[in-house]
């Protein structure tokens, strides 16, 4: 990764705090935009493998991710696979929990809150299933990513149920967001469908 990326998906601000609750520590990091959340959960590594508390709602609501979650999805991707950037509208739009049980993938949120003080700003973390981070992203928000390992499986947590009808997309290398992807070491592997999404300012209403 270029040195600019790096700068780039590390919070300038991180607020890290410690949950007792259940006995075991768990890291909330707060994103340079506000609402982004990474999560760390600990891990208990023994000779047998680990076990590692991923979600928990008691805990989260403490950390303000109140939502309940409905949906649970798998997608399995192969190197270089670019999917996004995506999000569903009112009155079902979605805030997503992000994890990647195998490969790595960057993982992409660009902030289209109308009004907010940084609309159109991207944030990115590398989630992989080394280093076990998760990505909190609330509505308001478009979301993608790409795969930077061989295969990936990312499992992402939603708010609302999937609804097609609402479902919209902006081109992932629109240059009034410039999300600065990474080179997966292929060329990349884009849906016709996310090769037609619109730039940002022709989009129409996100939220």
């Amino acid at each position: 990764m270029s040195p600019k990326v790096r700068e780039t998906i590390t919070p300038s601000t991180a607020t890290r705090t410690l949950d007792r609750i259940t006995g075991r520590s768990v890291n909330f990091i707060s994103a340079p935009i506000s609402g982004l959340q990474i999560i760390e959960p600990r891990a208990f590594e023994d000779a047998r493998g680990f076990f590692a508390e991923v979600y928990r709602s008691d805990v989260f609501a403490k950390h303000g991710i109140t939502a309940p979650f409905v949906q649970d999805n798998h997608s399995a991707s192969s190197r270089g696979t670019l999917r996004g950037l995506h999000c569903q509208i009112a009155p079902q739009g979605q805030a997503k929990l992000v994890r990647v049980v195998s490969g790595e993938i960057f993982d992409v949120a660009v902030d289209v809150r109308p009004g907010s003080a940084t609309y159109g700003r991207w944030h990115a973390e590398v989630l992989s299933a080394a280093n076990r981070k998760m990505f909190f992203i609330p509505e308001g928000f478009l979301h993608g990513f790409l795969v930077l390992s061989d295969r990936a499986d990312v499992l992402y947590k939603t708010t609302d149920y999937y609804a097609p009808q609402l479902e919209r997309g902006v081109a992932w290398n629109d240059p009034q967001i410039g999300v600065v992807w990474p080179d997966p070491g292929c060329p990349l592997i884009v849906s016709d469908r996310d090769r037609r999404n619109p730039a940002l300012k022709d989009a129409g209403p996100l939220l």
